[in-house]
């Protein structure tokens, strides 16, 4: 029960400390760049080693940690952005429900079993997302549908590769540690280059508060990963209950926290959108029992 509490908590201080960041005027890419450089000092701490060695460079899954850890700073920055400009409600949502695309690709691809409880968990999960969208923004028209969409695209892209490579190439506990080490380390080196050559550009300039927002985001970050791994080994619930209410945990969570601190707006359609995505996402996770 306390490591999965913690990861739905974990989850929703990170997506206040993004809210924030205009209010105290941070630069969410230098934050995020110093996130996963402490998500990575954290990890080699907690593990007792550092993976960075001469014959980790020609391990299998070495590319793959590469597309990914590119893939991570990317999308995460676009979390940042999608929940200032959105809200936290309409970007959780869409970062939840893009479970369904790698569902789609188990389905197409290893040939599993589609229920009709399944496929209609993966057709709710569209309307959710849109209708999540319909609240009138600052200019008093509808928030843009782009950035959830693109979040929707870009996680159940990362899920995807995610499932992929463990099914393939992560068959031990140091092979899972190393890879997700890896993973942070490639998202922190391309963010440094991009940072490098922004300031050279004189595009930007580093500022300590930054750096301040940067922990404040990695050590939650590394710690929702590392208690939802606790979570799935202990025994309080079975993985296939786990992940759906764990999701839903945090999409709960992190909706009311917008709407008692944030004041975010909520109408009809949002409240729709809110109870389709957790039909969604029971469906799609119990579809075959």
């Amino acid at each position: 029960m306390f490591y999965l509490i913690a990861t739905i908590l974990l989850n929703v201080v990170i997506s206040v400390v993004f809210k924030l960041f205009p209010k105290y005027n941070i630069n969410a890419l230098q934050a995020i760049v110093a996130n996963y450089f402490v998500c990575v000092i954290t990890g080699c701490v907690s593990t007792g080693h550092i993976p960075f060695t001469m014959a980790a460079m020609h391990v299998d899954w070495l590319p793959w940690a590469i597309i990914m850890g590119v893939s991570f700073i990317c999308i995460f920055n676009l979390l940042a952005y999608s929940t200032r400009v959105d809200g936290i409600t309409t970007t959780i949502i869409a970062s939840k429900l893009s479970l369904v695309i790698p569902v789609i690709f188990s389905l197409l691809v290893y040939k599993e079993h589609a229920t009709i409880a399944k496929i209609a968990g993966v057709l709710l999960a569209f309307p959710a997302v849109y209708l999540t969208t319909r609240v009138e923004g600052d200019n008093h028209k509808p928030q843009s549908l782009l950035w959830p969409a693109l979040i929707f695209v870009g996680g159940g892209f990362l899920d995807t590769v995610t499932n992929y490579v463990q099914l393939h190439f992560l068959s031990t506990t140091d092979s899972q540690a190393a890879y997700t080490i890896f993973v942070f380390a490639t998202a922190a080196t391309t963010g440094a280059i991009v940072i490098m050559v922004l300031l050279i550009m004189k595009r930007i300039t580093l500022q300590w508060r930054n750096l301040v927002a940067g922990i404040l985001i990695g050590v939650p970050n590394y710690f929702s990963i590392y208690y939802f791994i606790r979570a799935l080994n202990s025994n309080f619930l079975e993985s296939s209950a786990s992940i759906p209410v764990l999701n839903i945990g945090i999409l709960a969570a992190s909706a009311l926290t917008a709407i008692i601190i944030f004041k975010e707006h909520v109408n009809v359609l949002r409240i729709i959108g809110m109870v389709t995505s957790v039909v969604a996402i029971l469906l799609i996770a119990f579809g075959n029992k």
